[in-house]
């Protein structure tokens, strides 16, 4: 945001100090600034001269000798230009005067360019006469200069009078850097707000009075309708007639070029200049092209176009807010206006626009149809609903004073009703306490007073003014007493406060105990994308209609290989042991710990279920058992061995068919493990055999436990069976187990398989187990009708499973 020194000091009338001073006070109250530049920079000893007489130069074409009368004497000039007669008042660079640089475009000389008098082609020439290129100004802010040659001052400029002063070029631009939540200061009255507080010297805004001398009512010309309050909540119009377009006043061209704005006209200006006064972008229409005098706020329609002021057709959605009339759009909400309503120098009767429009969906629809404006700049930021009216009449108070129409009396403004002003508590005990410093309440309430934040005392509460969105709680005034205090001024001080320990979570305490078993496991942490390819399912020899494949894809991707959130953890894994593998590093053992997105519907409606999940894999040294028993590691850290299982019929179609299994726990799955399909391998170009597991971590957390529980040492003797048996091969050993276990009972203390065996002693179709089981009671000893009748339910449960005992 850019202001002029000069256009601030209009509502701080009281400002004296130096560029430096204001730069360096400014910054260190909160407004920081970038940068400033002074107009007048390298000018010097520039006046206003009058030419009283031209003659030819006797030795050249193209130079002609003026005699220039400066105010206190008539000087001899040797020029080449030829825009200028007899009469003309023009700025003279006095012998020994500065100018900015020539006007052949090319940089300016840090210092200037210094003249000197001397001779041209034999004919002394005391000075020379300036372009206004050769002051540093260009044709965009002087509209009235010439295309080449000399500036023109009017007839009523007094010689001898300083041209800089006179061109309004004794000022500095200053360029802030307004953070986003700042809305109030994207205006020169926000800025001289903050310059009023900072220098502790009165505010002094712009008293709008509004000359209704047009005939009618404003009801009489226009209605309006906002269909879509949630895109507008509030718009204000007043209607101008007897429009007469002109030059607008050079205090006004000034103060806008000054911050950028080209001049155009009047009613141009006087648009922009509300905008940046008050920080409320404005639009004019030519009410006859408003067909039956009705303006409607509503969203566009699907597939529509329109196109705008710069001659350009825009493609429409039902997220973009149109300003309509009776039958047409007539303009882009907040963005820009449309061809078809378009000022033109016989404009006679004009419609004023000032709204408050959905910040969020200017931003967008700015966006959407190509078309970042200076209005939507503003509007995407979220203005104060109440600056509508107040910048609308100062729109007409200018319209007034610039005879530039008549005022219709009235104002239309509909939209939501404006919500009350802010209200909460002002501890001043809790805002010492958080920065540090000792401000008596009633420094405080001074402190807020400047910034126009008024204290109720009846209800000990700070009342916001609606300009100030960016103060919603106690700590947003303790930073306002911190910038107007003074942040130099805050002691060195320690916190405080009392001290407390840290502490993690519980879905901490487990994920950081599988990070703990994985690396003592010997396997090393690896980070992998989130996200990843479509192809990946078909590298994983997904199912078509696997669930899986319903993944997220990514609205703007960096390309087709990162274009979906990933559904399942392998692609990165596999990806990483390929590239050990081919890089020739032996026994590689890999863990990750990372989300999946897990889409509840598609397309989505809802945010994904994002699943923590560890993902461990290895080749080289170890099998199917070994991930096993890493597994068993992680589940006995955190008490859940007691209850886990293995379904070997996983069916999984990226492990291999044979050597896959869930792990379920207490009946729900929790994760898998196997051996990685051979095919799988093959896409992923490593040629030995990959083991994975994949464990669902907020399944872990569910069941996970860290309470120790003591046991104290057995008093009586523990009793030991071993059974012998002829075991079907389709028998899991983990069926086995459960069994003896559940008809083992609470005495069965221990239960171990000690021998296996395959072989031609054993006949076909079966396998040799051996297990020991251990009995004890905590209380007595146990007998041997105890163990006898324990031992009977136990084989007949074996029976039952086609087990045959042997001799």
């Amino acid at each position: 945001m850019n202001s002029s020194k000069s256009w601030i000091k209009a509502y701080v009338p009281d400002l004296s100090c130096t560029d430096q001073e204001f730069f360096d006070d400014m910054t260190l109250s909160g407004t920081k600034t970038e940068t400033y530049t002074a107009l007048d920079k390298n000018l010097e000893k520039i006046v206003v001269g009058q030419i009283k007489t031209i003659e030819q130069h006797p030795d050249a074409d193209k130079l002609v000798i003026c005699q220039v009368d400066i105010g206190k004497e008539t000087i001899q000039i040797v020029t080449g230009a030829k825009n200028m007669k007899e009469g003309d008042k023009v700025p003279v660079v006095l012998d020994g005067g500065r100018v900015a640089g020539g006007h052949d475009g090319s940089p300016n000389p840090a210092e200037g360019i210094k003249i000197k008098a001397g001779k041209l082609r034999g004919v002394p020439s005391a000075g020379m006469m300036c372009s206004i290129e050769e002051l540093g100004s260009t044709k965009d802010f002087y509209p009235e200069a010439p295309e080449d040659g000399l500036y023109i001052f009017p007839e009523d400029t007094e010689v001898g009078a300083d041209a800089v002063e006179v061109l309004g070029l004794h000022d500095t631009v200053f360029e802030f850097e307004v953070t986003s939540n700042r809305v109030d200061c994207y205006s020169i009255l926000g800025l001289a707000r903050e310059a009023a507080a900072t220098y502790k010297l009165p505010f002094k805004a712009p008293v709008v009075k509004v000359k209704e001398d047009g005939k009618g009512n404003v009801k009489d010309f226009i209605d309006v309708e906002i269909k879509d309050t949630d895109l507008c909540s509030n718009y204000c119009a007043r209607v101008a007639t007897d429009i007469k377009i002109a030059p607008s006043p050079e205090w006004m061209q000034r103060r806008l070029a000054s911050v950028g704005i080209r001049p155009i006209n009047n009613l141009v200006d006087i648009t922009n200049y509300v905008m940046m006064e008050y920080g409320q972008p404005m639009h004019a229409y030519d009410l006859s092209t408003i067909a039956g005098n009705k303006i409607v706020v509503k969203r566009a329609k699907d597939g529509e176009t329109f196109v705008t002021l710069d001659g350009q057709e825009r493609k429409l959605d039902s997220e973009v807010l149109m300003i309509c009339d009776a039958e047409k759009e007539v303009g882009l909400a907040g963005i820009m206006g449309g061809e078809n309503s378009m000022i033109t120098d016989d404009v006679k009767t004009v419609l004023f626009e000032a709204a408050t429009f959905n910040g969020p969906n200017i931003r967008k629809s700015a966006k959407r149809v190509g078309l970042r404006t200076d209005a939507s700049g503003f509007f995407e930021k979220g203005l104060d609903p109440a600056n509508a009216l107040d910048a609308i009449n100062r729109a007409c108070q200018l319209i007034n004073e610039l005879g530039c129409g008549k005022v219709v009396p009235g104002v239309v403004q509909v939209g939501l009703p404006i919500k009350p002003l802010k209200r909460f508590a002002l501890e001043a005990d809790k805002i010492n306490s958080l920065l540090g410093t000792d401000i008596s309440k009633d420094e405080m309430i001074e402190i807020l007073k400047r910034e126009e934040v008024e204290y109720d005392k009846k209800t000990d509460e700070v009342i916001i003014p609606s300009f100030r969105q960016d103060l919603n709680q106690m700590c947003d005034i303790a930073e306002e007493v911190a910038r107007f205090s003074g942040y130099d001024k805050i002691p060195t001080t320690l916190p405080k406060t009392s001290a407390t320990t840290g502490g993690i979570s519980f879905k901490m305490r487990v994920e950081k105990k599988a990070r703990e078993v994985a690396q003592f496991c010997g396997f090393s942490q690896g980070y992998t994308y989130s996200f990843e390819s479509p192809k990946v399912f078909d590298k994983l020899l997904l199912p078509e209609d696997a669930k899986e494949r319903q993944a997220i894809k990514i609205s703007n991707p960096l390309g087709e290989d990162f274009s979906v959130m990933r559904t399942i953890s392998l692609n990165g894994m596999l990806t990483s042991l390929a590239t050990n593998y081919n890089r020739r590093n032996k026994d590689v053992r890999l863990y990750e710990m990372g989300n999946i997105y897990v889409a509840k519907s598609l397309p989505l409606t809802e945010l994904p279920d994002e699943r923590m999940q560890l993902t461990l894999g290895f080749y080289g040294d170890g099998d199917f058992y070994s991930m096993k028993g890493v597994i068993e590691e992680l589940l006995d850290g955190v008490n859940m061995l007691d209850k886990v299982e293995y379904d070997p019929n996983a069916g999984k179609s990226f492990l291999h068919p044979g050597r896959q299994a869930n792990v379920i726990y207490d009946g729900e799955v929790i994760g898998y493990l196997g051996e990685v399909h051979p095919a799988v391998c093959d896409n992923y170009d490593i040629d030995t055999r990959v083991y994975v597991a994949v464990i669902d971590m907020p399944e872990v957390v569910k069941y996970a436990k860290f309470d120790t529980i003591y046991t104290g040492i057995a008093k009586f003797p523990a009793v030991t069976r071993d059974i012998s048996m002829v075991v079907p091969k389709n028998v899991l050993a983990g069926d086995i187990e459960k069994m003896i276990r559940q008809r083992g009972g609470k005495k069965l203390e221990e239960l171990t398989l000690f021998d296996i065996y395959e072989g031609s002693q054993i006949k076909e179709g079966f396998k040799s187990m051996a297990y020991s089981l251990l009995f004890r009671d905590k209380e007595k000893t146990m007998e041997d009708d105890e163990i006898n009748s324990a031992m009977k339910k136990i084989l007949k449960g074996l029976q039952d499973l086609g087990i045959e005992l042997r001799s």
